[in-house]
């Protein structure tokens, strides 16, 4: 019972009858697993306790067998390593499609195609590395001939295109995961995502290595006096369209922000727009869940710092008071995804089925 009020003007509660959630020291001593240290930082502060919440939001997008699931991923992500980590998550069933740039699209197809990335030293000289053909990626290098791989492989899928066929990045990207079940022996984002028949859209698609690529194919067809490929972008747009369109419910995982972030949720002002200027008869179709890792703050005023709940005002998800649930971790995401990820994938008993498997 609250004490009466005093000389101060307070009336002290007792946290227990206000039903008060504790929060509780981490006690490394019993912690036994990913999801054992993911669940004990969700009862503490900070960033742990952000991480633990998200942790919960993947969670609940995962056993909501009505929930498409979108991941949404920018930055230097497969360069810094996490590309296995989108593999478990489309090998998992979580994940129902991909948006992305383009540049973490090719990096990726470097690393499945099993070549590698390296170190960077702070005593290294920029300009020696473009000299040496060494590509820096924050700490990391891309060496020049990976991305020559990379193009081998892009001329292989180009050149069987029916010129009569308009060019998109999901049917792109479909065709090289075909091309790595067929020629790569490890695992890969495009490799898992055509096994499962996720698609991948890469919205601003000539910002990358596979657009220069593009680009350069053409050259190609013109001086062998082919007629060159038409790309064109609403082919994503509409199949992306379409493919939400059908959901029952629809949840956003996102790494970053920027045009995956934004051409993935702007689904809701279109399918709104479709429904208010007359063109269709739709009901709202907004995202129910949403979980993101980027350590943008939102006094940027850029779109890969602005909140949920600013998202809601544009009608690209339901409101928490009719059932949304979000979470948004400000942290680096090859130190917050591992852990979210991981947790989550011990939860629905993903390592388990895999059984011996190590990768």
């Amino acid at each position: 019972m609250a004490k009466k009020k005093g000389v101060t003007g307070r009336i002290l509660h007792d946290p227990v009858e206000d039903r008060l959630i504790p929060i509780y020291p981490l006690d490394l001593a019993r912690i036994r697993t990913i999801d054992d240290l993911v669940r004990a930082m969700g009862q503490t502060a900070f960033t742990a306790r952000q991480i633990g919440d998200a942790a919960d939001v993947l969670e609940a997008m995962a056993l909501d067998k009505d929930c498409f699931v979108v991941l949404t991923l920018s930055g230097a992500m497969t360069v810094g390593k996490m590309g296995l980590l989108f593999c478990d998550l489309v090998d998992s069933g979580i994940v129902r499609a991909i948006v992305s740039t383009g540049a973490l699209m090719a990096h990726g197809l470097v690393e499945a195609t099993g070549r590698s990335h390296f170190r960077y030293d702070a005593k290294m000289d920029d300009r020696e590395l473009f000299v040496a053909g060494y590509n820096r990626v924050y700490d990391s290098l891309e060496p020049e001939v990976n991305l020559d791989h990379v193009e081998e492989v892009m001329q292989h899928i180009l050149a069987g295109w029916d010129a009569g066929e308009a060019v998109c990045s999901w049917e792109i990207n479909r065709r090289i995961g075909e091309y790595l079940q067929r020629h790569a022996k490890g695992r890969g984002i495009l490799k898992s995502c055509a096994q499962k028949n996720v698609p991948v859209f890469v919205p601003a698609f000539t910002d990358s290595e596979l657009g220069i690529d593009f680009a350069l194919h053409q050259r190609v067809r013109k001086r062998q006096g082919h007629p060159p490929l038409r790309f064109d972008p609403y082919d994503d747009f509409e199949q992306f369209a379409a493919t939400m369109l059908a959901t029952k419910r629809m949840g956003i995982f996102t790494i970053g922000g920027g045009v995956p972030r934004n051409w993935a949720q702007q689904f809701g002002v279109y399918a709104e727009l479709l429904a208010r200027r007359g063109y269709e008869k739709l009901k709202l179709k907004r995202y129910n869940y949403g979980l993101r890792i980027c350590p943008e703050p939102v006094n940027w005023g850029g779109l890969s710092g602005s909140t949920y709940t600013e998202a809601v005002s544009w009608g690209k998800f339901v409101p928490t008071e009719e059932g949304g649930r979000f979470a948004e971790v400000l942290d680096d995401a090859t130190v917050a995804l591992p852990l979210i990820v991981g947790a989550v994938l011990e939860r629905i008993g993903y390592f388990s089925k895999m059984g011996n498997r190590r990768r």
